[in-house]
């Protein structure tokens, strides 16, 4: 998302006036004092870049060009409203313009490919270089939208103001002793840098849990990415009740006292916490408020007892809790088939993410279409003859919401059995894994992945269930919450999943009663592996690679019958495992997460978080290491990177449902009881030369009697 030269295009070029930071904002504050009830443009959560990028996430050419929008003319001041018309209607265009080109680039691909005649291949390039290039404004308009944040940091204070935003919070102001900044939190000095405004001579390195919360109201928090950094890793210093009060008490403390002057900082400190609990409110509302219902009852009354009649920002909250409950709730019942069904009714709001992926998938679909009444005779009649006898061993498919949206077709989807996975493409079972596989990863958030080893998530893979179990006894010695402090599980659901997924892979080879079917079954899976882990499907690429590291399932004599290549995909998967294992935030180089989807092993990234959670939290007198949680927002931020870019696959319900209900029945079975019912799975001597054997044995018996 940095906007260096590479990816600014034609047109968006601006002059680099040099302004400071402060004429930005005193200019601002004339305009938006206004209506301090409608914040930025969409909304005021940084996002996961300013957590990644920090302050670099932002240079000097968007705030250049977003102090330039607005202007009717050059001697007229900045209008923030105008700013974010003028910036709404040109993102519009000009991802309108984007999505209309890559349609037509598609169907001119599809001619060359007919007739390969000489002006569609001239034509070609150059239409190629004008995607780039409306791609090139697209992601800078997309980068410049982001850099709203500007307009809360006018509401910041300075570093030796922030002991009077303690002081204002406090009900016993009258015995309270004065408060040192440094007593709150620690600083060290770096060399002087040039980065977006800021002098770098000071970088925050510890700080005591109150001082953390105050530095919430420092000037450039937001824009040093400090502010989504802390909504990240808060907990693990404070409770979220506790940085909810901290809030609520600067509001009311402040709220009847600021006055129509924004330089005041009673003002300022209003205003800002008002911006800090929207950030909370938008980017972690799944983990916080909707797991905790006596916090949100606590906020929302507030919000309508003491915010509501005196500020329009009441109302704006309250609004703003209902939307994402709803969208909470939406989400809870939304199956893989959404995002499609969303894509062709709300096709003018695709994000760029889908746009630059489409343009490279389209083409490529239409070429793997299989038809269920190709298979279906063949498969029926093989069934018929060979049923297999592991059945007893597996426990009974639960009815649950995983299987509801069977098909007719697929309603006996255990009597197929295996067959229709070497029906289908490779790439067709990567696609709709993928699918699937998104449709649970999208449901996390960077926070489930924080203190890990509470939920009994270890560095070897174990069973969920024995997690769980074992749950009181580790939170008592590896919990690194405060104790208070709610934390969702749902990480456990992601591990789960995974876990199962594995299991379904080794229990489809050993139940296959031919080792030809066995040979046919791994090279399938094999496949289907490499496939993911080249559309950076690394979930269910690990997934796949630990069922076929099953110890039953790597003695399988099937092994020593795969072909060379197929054979090698192993070890290039055990590779890709030791790459994802050695740095934590290896998918995050170079620009390909940008614009290629990416779904990370959520066990590895789990691992890895742990790893930077190794050693203590605090310092001898006390503070707490901000370098330490700011390297931890810094690896977890990538779990709404991902996210932000899907995989815009053709869903196929169809085979979705059948993937479903195998998964389903196989995800609690005993591998090892499968395979002892399978002949298929053990080295067996022929039988002719077993005889010939004891024929020779007993020859030569008879011969020492004779």
């Amino acid at each position: 998302l940095q906007s260096n030269g590479c990816c600014i295009g034609p047109g968006f070029a601006e002059e680099n006036t040099g302004a400071e930071e402060e004429a930005m904002t005193k200019t601002a504050q004339n305009t938006y004092l206004a209506s301090p009830n409608l914040p930025g443009f969409h909304g005021c959560s940084p996002g996961w870049s300013s957590a990644f990028y920090g302050a670099e996430c932002f240079d000097s050419e968007v705030h250049s060009y977003l102090k330039n929008l607005g202007k009717q003319k050059s001697s007229e001041s900045q209008n923030i409203d105008a700013k974010k018309v003028e910036l709404e209607q040109l993102l519009m265009m000009e991802t309108k313009n984007y999505r209309k080109t890559i349609k037509f680039y598609q169907k001119l691909l599809q001619k060359e490919r007919r007739s390969k005649g000489p002006e569609t291949k001239s034509m070609l390039p150059k239409l190629r270089g004008q995607l780039q290039e409306m791609k090139s404004k697209v992601q800078f308009l997309e980068l410049v939208k982001k850099y709203q944040m500007i307009y809360a940091e006018q509401w910041g204070v300075e570093s030796y103001v922030l002991p009077t935003v303690i002081h204002n919070g406090k009900t016993d102001t009258m015995d309270m002793a004065p408060v040192d900044e440094s007593s709150l939190l620690l600083y060290y000095n770096t060399e002087k840098q040039q980065c977006n405004n800021q002098n770098g001579v000071r970088v925050l390195q510890a700080g005591t849990p109150l001082g953390l919360m105050a530095y919430l109201y420092s000037r450039n928090a937001f824009l040093e990415g400090y502010v989504q950094q802390f909504l990240y890793t808060f907990r693990y210093f404070c409770t979220q009740e506790e940085f909810l009060q901290f809030l609520l008490d600067r509001i009311s403390s402040t709220l009847s006292s600021a006055s129509l002057d924004p330089s005041t900082n009673l003002t300022k400190i209003c205003n800002r916490s008002f911006y800090i609990l929207q950030a909370w409110i938008e980017d972690c509302y799944s983990v916080d408020f909707a797991t905790n219902a006596d916090l949100l009852g606590t906020l929302k009354e507030f919000i309508s007892s003491k915010v509501t009649s005196l500020n329009g920002y009441g109302e704006h909250l309250l609004s703003l809790l209902e939307d994402a409950s709803a969208r909470k709730s939406s989400s809870a019942d939304q199956c893989s088939s959404v995002d499609t069904c969303k894509e062709e009714s709300e096709e003018g709001r695709k994000t760029l993410h889908s746009l630059c992926k489409k343009l490279s998938e389209d083409v490529s679909r239409k070429n793997f279409y299989w038809k269920l009444s190709k298979g279906m005779g063949p498969i029926a009649q093989c069934q018929r003859e060979q049923l297999h006898t592991g059945s007893a061993v597996l426990p009974k498919p639960c009815c649950s919401s995983f299987t509801e949206e069977s098909s007719v077709s697929f309603a006996r989807a255990e009597e197929v059995g295996p067959f229709l996975l070497i029906e289908y493409s490779a790439q067709q079972l990567c696609w709709q894994l993928t699918l699937l596989q998104q449709e649970v990863f999208h449901k996390c958030h960077p926070v489930h992945f924080l203190n890990s080893r509470a939920l009994g998530v270890k560095d070897k893979c174990v069973a969920v269930q024995k997690a769980v179990s074992a749950e009181t006894v580790s939170l008592k010695v590896c919990n690194l919450f405060l104790s208070k402090c709610i934390q969702d599980q749902y990480l456990l659901q992601l591990l789960k999943n995974a876990d199962s997924i594995s299991t379904w892979v080794a229990a489809e080879i050993v139940t296959c009663h031919t080792t030809k079917r066995q040979v046919r079954l791994l090279s399938k899976f094999l496949l289907i592996a490499k496939c993911c882990y080249e559309q950076r499907n690394f979930a269910t690429a690990m997934q796949i690679l630990t069922g076929l590291e099953n110890l039953i399932v790597r003695q399988l004599p099937a092994w020593k019958l795969l072909p060379a290549k197929v054979a090698e995909i192993m070890e290039e998967l055990k590779a890709v495992e030791v790459f994802l294992k050695s740095d934590s935030l290896c998918l995050m180089e170079g620009d390909r997460f940008k614009t290629v989807p990416t779904i990370p092993s959520a066990h590895v990234l789990a691992m890895h978080v742990q790893q930077l959670e190794t050693g203590g939290f605090t310092m001898t007198n006390g503070a707490h290491k901000w370098t330490k949680l700011r390297n931890i927002a810094k690896v977890v931020s990538q779990v709404h990177a991902f996210q932000e870019n899907p995989y815009t696959y053709a869903p196929d319900f169809k085979l979705q449902s059948y993937l479903r209900q195998r998964i389903t029945r196989f995800k609690d079975a005993d591998v090892s009881a499968l395979a002892a019912d399978n002949c298929a799975n053990f080295h067996q001597i022929p039988a002719e030369k077993h005889s010939r054997k004891i024929q020779d044995t007993l020859r030569r018996m008879k011969a020492t009697f004779q």
